[in-house]
């Protein structure tokens, strides 16, 4: 058994061995198949990058890489590449009798001045005696914690951080507008 850096050595040489060996053999080999210069570069640019990420001891051939092998990976790679390309049709254009809907910038504008409506009342709120469940409120609203954690991080329970949060979004209910009730 071959161990993991001595192997990739080993792959990398016979890399080396078949381009040496057969680069030209391999082109013609896929040109043949693809009948396009570029397509047939890049499908043995494919078997290059494939044999080396797979580094297989059981295709290794003399010095090298077994040659049928990778005949018959530039065949195959090409005939299935042609199989997922006839799955697709391309359209050149598409027609919809759907009316677009133009973009709602004053509905952008309600929502931003909405936020910040919300940022300034628990800034307000900060001067209260509402202080503690504000605060609770931001801990646990402006971040992607759970209500667990902020009440772990704080070392409170977690039923008093829930009804600072109840308690805060009721009052944020009753003092904000919220944009998305306007339809």
């Amino acid at each position: 058994m071959i161990s993991g850096s001595l192997l990739l050595t080993e792959c990398n040489k016979r890399l080396e061995h078949l381009y040496v060996d057969s680069h030209n053999w391999l082109f013609n080999m896929a040109l043949n198949v693809t009948k396009d210069r570029d397509s047939a570069d890049d499908l043995v640019q494919d078997l290059y990058l494939y044999l080396a990420e797979k580094c297989n001891p059981s295709i290794f051939w003399g010095n090298s890489y077994n040659i049928m092998y990778c005949q018959q990976f530039l065949k195959h790679r090409w005939i299935n590449k042609q199989k997922r390309n006839n799955k697709m049709i391309l359209k050149e254009e598409v027609h919809s009798d759907e009316i677009d809907i133009p973009y709602d910038v004053d509905r952008d504008i309600n929502i931003q001045k909405a936020f910040d409506d919300v940022m300034n009342e628990l800034k307000h709120l900060e001067t209260t005696k509402m202080w503690p469940a504000s605060k609770i409120f931001q801990l646990y609203w402006m971040s992607d914690r759970t209500l667990d954690a902020v009440a772990k991080d704080i070392k409170i329970s977690k039923s008093t951080t829930f009804l600072a949060v109840k308690k805060i979004r009721q009052h944020l209910k009753e003092v904000i507008n919220n944009p998305y009730d306007e339809n």
